[in-house]
C-alpha cells in the first residue's frame, strides 16, 4: 500500500513557522530540540518545513519541550474557520487574513522583542525605546 502525500496547508506551513521561531528564540539547534522530543533533527527540519504534518500528540511534546504553550504555535491564524467542508474539501485559510491586528502574532514582533531583551544593560534598551518613540513621532507629523 502506497502511502498518501499531503499537500501542506497554510496552516501547516504556519505552525512550523512558529516552532522553528520559538526554537531559535530559546537558541535551540535542530538537533537539540529533536533530542528533547526523542526524534530525528530531520524530522524536526520537515515539520518547520510543513513537509510532515505534526500529529496533537507530537505537538504537545514539542510544546513541553520549547516551554510554551500549545496556542503559541496557531497564534496569528484567524479566529474562525468553516465547519463544514465544501464540495468535499476543507476551504484554503490564509494566514495574513486574520481580522484583529495582533503584533505579537507575527514572528518579525517575537523577533525583534527577542533582540530587544537580550541586549546586556537598561540603557541599551532605553536608547532604543527613545529612537522608536522618536520614529513614531516623525511619522505622525
Amino acid at each position: 500500500m502506497t502511502k498518501k502525500r499531503f499537500a501542506p496547508t497554510s496552516i501547516d506551513e504556519h505552525i512550523g513557522q512558529r516552532m522553528q521561531l520559538r526554537r531559535s528564540m530559546m537558541g535551540l539547534s535542530q538537533k537539540d530540540l529533536a533530542k528533547l522530543c526523542g526524534v530525528t533533527f530531520q524530522q524536526i527540519q520537515k515539520y518547520e518545513t510543513a513537509g510532515n504534518r505534526i500529529a496533537a500528540s507530537r505537538l504537545f511534546e514539542l510544546s513541553v519541550a520549547l516551554q510554551t504553550p500549545v496556542s503559541f504555535f496557531f497564534a496569528g491564524l484567524p479566529g474562525h474557520m468553516e465547519r463544514e467542508p465544501r464540495n468535499g474539501h476543507w476551504p484554503k485559510v490564509h494566514v495574513g487574513d486574520q481580522t484583529p491586528f495582533d503584533p505579537l502574532a507575527k514572528n518579525e514582533s517575537l523577533r525583534l522583542l527577542m533582540a530587544y531583551w537580550k541586549l546586556p544593560a537598561d540603557n541599551q534598551r532605553d536608547l532604543i525605546m527613545k529612537m522608536v518613540n522618536a520614529l513614531n513621532k516623525q511619522n505622525k507629523e
